[in-house]
């Protein structure tokens, strides 16, 4: 069983009709702890504001549910940074899952915000010399070097320890972090193409 952490954030719509296109069966979107805990898989999905994401999370109880999950659990956009230690966005605490602050774009001539459109991701290790340019996480694993997905967002997670690989916009950001069996995607896999369905396999078999 798959499931989606219902807690209207929007955007589960476009992330089930993802997970039906890679062959995912018995998807669920609930609210439920008892349900998230029994699920073989959990996504958090969600757009909009950090902040009131996270106050939506802490209503239903979920935001002391969320980091004790043992399964593998993937968080997407907003998803993503509310599994951050916290948010310039509203000035939030968020699950503290992983440890990076996230921080608004600085817009630019050149650089705009909201980061929006496709850009490449690399892997971090780069930075320090690294010979190989695949991404090495196995939520990447079948991809190609610098492969592209599709972002939306005007803030992003610093790069810390737990980032597996990276993105640039003005900044060299976190594009996707894991831990343990916690996952996550400032992007939208579900709206990257054949990329972004690979990824949802590789999460799938994970």
């Amino acid at each position: 069983m798959i499931a989606i952490v219902d807690y209207d954030a929007g955007n589960i719509r476009s992330v089930v009709n993802a997970l039906s296109r890679v062959g995912a069966q018995d998807v669920i979107l609930t609210s439920d702890a008892a349900r998230l805990r029994a699920a073989d898989k959990v996504i958090l999905p969600g757009v909009g504001e950090a902040s009131t994401a996270m106050k939506a999370l802490q209503s239903c109880g979920l935001a002391e549910v969320i980091p004790t999950l043992t399964q593998p659990v993937l968080g997407i956009c907003v998803g993503a940074q509310l599994m951050c230690a916290g948010s310039e966005e509203g000035d939030v605490r968020c699950m503290g899952i992983f440890p990076a602050e996230v921080r608004r774009f600085i817009e630019t001539a050149t650089e705009k915000v909201p980061h929006m459109g496709w850009n490449s991701l690399q892997e971090p290790s780069l930075s320090s010399g690294a010979k190989s340019r695949v991404l090495s996480s196995p939520l990447f694993a079948g991809l190609d070097e610098g492969p592209y997905v599709y972002f939306v967002h005007s803030y992003y997670p610093e790069i810390c320890a737990d980032t597996i690989a990276t993105a640039t916009h003005g900044v060299t950001f976190s594009a996707a972090l894991s831990r343990d069996n916690f996952f996550a995607c400032q992007f939208h896999p579900e709206k990257s193409g054949p990329v972004g369905e690979t990824i949802l396999k590789n999460f799938l078999s994970i």
